[in-house]
């Protein structure tokens, strides 16, 4: 059996495009190889594409300097957490930047927008609109809800912009689909959630007329540092820490949490530990009990016996 022929080094373990092997002296047999993945329509890969960042990266060398990958496709590469319905459609959206036409390749989901109002960044390897553009471009996709999630993501625990960037792209998308919930969706992200579990935590709460919790805060008393809990109301000394699957699963996890929770006990803090079912199906008996909690805490100590050594 003949071996096959090495293929220039610049096109070695990555994706690349047909015509530019072609031009580099690689043979059409070559290309018709089994060792190499036709993930697009005239494109080679090294291995088979699975997630988005690398589903981008096999499609990247059929872009156009004036395209880049946007909407839900540029939001994960970003981190950005989306809703587990878009995970059923595996279509990379690129969005071209100007007159030229739209991407039409299968496997891909083809935009188009005006001149100036899509900023080309960079993510992965790849091309993207902007982060402040992608929220924007998520407007059409997502609920209020999983707007204002998608915000606090980029504004606070990626980091990926400031709330005064995204206020600004909007501003320059008047008129487009989704602006209703886009500008409702910027007067709800906060700066400083660090999960989507937190921000549907402190929706719930605000939504159901309580006060606007603090977040991420430090616990400090008598000058010594206690705790950081995920929502918290300092006045009433109620903490509430927002359990994902992580805190079930992980052992270290588990008992640092319990610690925590001994050690805000010691200083007569509250800690209310809530789960996507506080959320969800069980909001109102959580919006009730944290109520409860909030006005006990003003009226004095949460620990009676406190109350008697005062």
């Amino acid at each position: 059996m003949t071996a096959r022929r090495p293929l220039p080094l610049v096109l070695r373990d990555a994706s690349f495009r047909v015509r530019d092997a072609l031009h580099r002296g690689v043979s059409r047999g070559r290309l018709e190889a089994k060792d190499l993945v036709r993930a697009f329509h005239g494109t080679r890969s090294a291995t088979q594409p699975s997630t988005v960042d690398e589903r981008a990266r096999a499609l990247a060398p059929r872009l156009r300097p004036d395209q880049v990958f946007s909407h839900t496709t540029a939001a994960a590469i970003l981190g950005v957490p989306l809703p587990r319905r878009f995970e059923r459609d595996l279509r990379l959206h690129v969005t071209t930047i100007g007159v030229d036409q739209a991407l039409r390749v299968r496997g891909a989901k083809g935009h188009r927008a005006r001149s100036g109002t899509v900023r080309r960044s960079q993510a992965r390897g790849v091309p993207i609109s902007s982060p402040a553009d992608t929220f924007v471009a998520l407007g059409a996709m997502l609920t209020l809800d999983e707007l204002i999630i998608a915000g606090d993501a980029l504004v606070g625990w990626l980091g990926w912009v400031t709330l005064e960037e995204l206020v600004a792209a909007v501003r320059r998308r008047r008129g487009i689909r989704g602006i209703v919930n886009l500008r409702a969706a910027l007067e709800e992200i906060r700066v400083g959630s660090r999960s989507p579990g937190e921000t549907r935590t402190r929706l719930a709460l605000v939504r159901r007329g309580l006060p606007e919790p603090v977040l991420n805060h430090d616990v400090v008393v008598d000058g010594q540092w206690i705790a950081c809990v995920d929502l918290a109301y300092p006045e009433a000394r109620v903490a509430i820490e927002y359990e994902s699957d992580l805190h079930r699963t992980d052992p270290a996890t588990f008992r640092k949490d319990l610690t925590r929770g001994e050690h805000l006990k010691d200083v007569d803090w509250w800690l209310v530990r809530t789960t996507r079912d506080d959320v969800g199906r069980g909001v109102e008996r959580f919006v009730w009990r944290i109520r409860r909690l909030l006005e006990a805490g003003q009226r004095g100590p949460h620990d009676r016996r406190l109350a008697t050594l005062a």
